[in-house]
């Protein structure tokens, strides 16, 4: 059977010293019929070079493009869209870890499943000191589900090239920051695409343990509206309005019970 090539986007930015494991990830890949495009959102450090050091190595498999000035991952990886070639299109980040069967089970499961456009995994959130949680996300998200946080992992999925040119790529707003997998997910639901979670931890997250208590208040903004545009855009009931406070609460509850609520959920 002929293997459809997948296009695998990455913004990259600081991650010098991580870089290198993360396209070595898939280099090793059982399915090997894949391009990797790489977009340097403006580093400050030798993110570009070790960059170089790959393209340079696999000229044939590597594209490596550089922003003028840092933009932010919505218009980062849509220069990398842009230059994709794929019938599907994978993320992966540059300080992240997957399985070697990663792309070979996606795009087994696109490939049989037609009527799916989006497909995701489940992940191991690590650190310097190993493993400490897991995610758990639903298998085959509705609409009514998107309100209550975004359906998929961003950095483990594969989606049809078809869907994302459907919808214009990501969206660049700053209402958007930090926000923007999340609204993707709701463009394409409103546009009738759906999707697929396996549930089988395919891809490694590098995390730190106590960023959750971190994230900034404007980023919580931005979720909560995505979640009123997920409301309109999916013509859902207004009771689900509710949802979009959620985001606002865990910025304003104490530290301390918000964490052992985090932690609670990834260790469960």
């Amino acid at each position: 059977m002929d293997k459809p090539l997948v296009s695998v986007i990455m913004g990259i930015y600081n991650c010098a010293d991580t870089l290198g494991e993360a396209i070595e990830c898939i280099c090793n890949q059982t399915y090997d019929n894949w391009e990797l495009i790489m977009c340097d959102d403006g580093s400050m450090d030798s993110t570009y070079e070790t960059a170089k050091v790959y393209y340079e190595k696999h000229p044939d498999k590597i594209i490596l493009i550089r922003n003028e000035e840092n933009s932010g991952l919505n218009v980062t990886l849509n220069n990398c869209l842009k230059r994709a070639k794929g019938k599907y299109i994978a993320r992966m980040d540059g300080d992240d870890l997957c399985s070697p069967v990663r792309f070979e089970k996606e795009v087994d499961f696109l490939e049989k499943h037609p009527e799916y456009d989006i497909v995701s995994t489940n992940m191991t959130y690590f650190d310097d000191n190993g493993i400490f949680g897991q995610s758990k996300s639903i298998e085959k998200p509705e609409c009514r589900d998107i309100v209550k946080g975004t359906p998929f992992c961003h950095a483990p999925c594969m989606v049809r090239k078809s869907a994302y040119d459907e919808v214009g790529g990501y969206s660049v707003d700053n209402k958007l920051l930090r926000a923007e997998d999340y609204h993707l997910w709701v463009k394409m639901y409103s546009k009738g695409f759906k999707g697929y979670n396996i549930q089988e931890p395919l891809y490694s997250m590098r995390d730190d343990r106590n960023a959750a208590k971190r994230r900034k208040m404007k980023y919580r903004i931005n979720e909560a509206y995505v979640k009123c545009e997920a409301v309109k855009k999916l013509k859902l009931p207004y009771s689900n309005y509710v949802y979009a406070f959620i985001p606002i609460l865990k910025g304003i509850i104490p530290s301390k019970l918000y964490l052992l609520f985090h932690k609670h959920r990834l260790e469960n």
